[in-house]
């Protein structure tokens, strides 16, 4: 049997839609020069926030050093990739504050005196006491990968290559924990006591499910 033309063509577009919906790009957020989309974050007793060599550099402060997105972010199906090392601390180094939904949450990195990864928060508990708590120990001067997917079913995190959260989100509870890591809302990264750098800041939107 033959197929019309018209059958081919209609194949073909839907085709190419699909295609297009699962190759989206990844838009870097840190230009490596400044500090344009980014404002440091005033916790009180924080470092001086600074771009060194190409990298956004967040000095150990009497608590947190941060920053924090001043443009618009989706809510749900990203991927956000950041590339962080620790230069000099105990605690963590390139936490990740981002959105989920109409909620926020926190991806800890090596808290808790340096090992701990996990969310904060999950139904009121702390990344060193739910369900995604993991122990993870970072080296100083050694480059991280931290990737986070956000969909309204699960949020997903790795680091470097090894997956160490996917958390279903159905009938739980995503929030912050209380405290001035609201003020990285809506996106943000922050150190406490401890002195790091980051290189890469990538958002890349998720496609909807085919």
């Amino acid at each position: 049997m033959r197929l019309k033309p018209i059958r081919l063509l209609a194949g073909f577009a839907l085709l190419l839609s699909a295609f297009t919906a699962t190759a989206q790009t990844a838009v870097p957020l840190f230009n490596g020069t400044n500090l344009t989309g980014w404002k440091a974050v005033s916790f009180g007793g924080e470092g001086e926030v600074s771009i060194e060599k190409g990298e956004l550099r967040l000095p150990a402060g009497a608590a947190m050093t941060g920053v924090a997105y001043t443009n618009k972010v989706p809510s749900d199906r990203y991927e956000l990739v950041v590339e962080a090392k620790k230069i000099d601390g105990n605690d963590f180094f390139a936490t990740i504050t981002f959105p989920v939904g109409t909620n926020f949450c926190s991806l800890v990195t090596g808290g808790w005196g340096g090992a701990v990864v996990g969310l904060s928060s999950v139904d009121g508990q702390d990344a060193s006491e739910n369900e995604t708590t993991k122990y993870i120990k970072f080296e100083r001067e050694q480059w991280y990968t931290f990737k986070i997917q956000v969909t309204p079913e699960n949020i997903s995190a790795w680091v470097d290559t090894n997956q160490v959260i996917k958390l279903p989100l159905a009938n739980r509870k995503i929030s912050l924990r209380r405290g001035s890591i609201d003020l990285c809302k809506p996106l943000g990264l922050a150190s406490y006591q401890t002195t790091s750098s980051i290189r890469k800041i990538e958002l890349r939107p998720l496609p909807e499910k085919q």
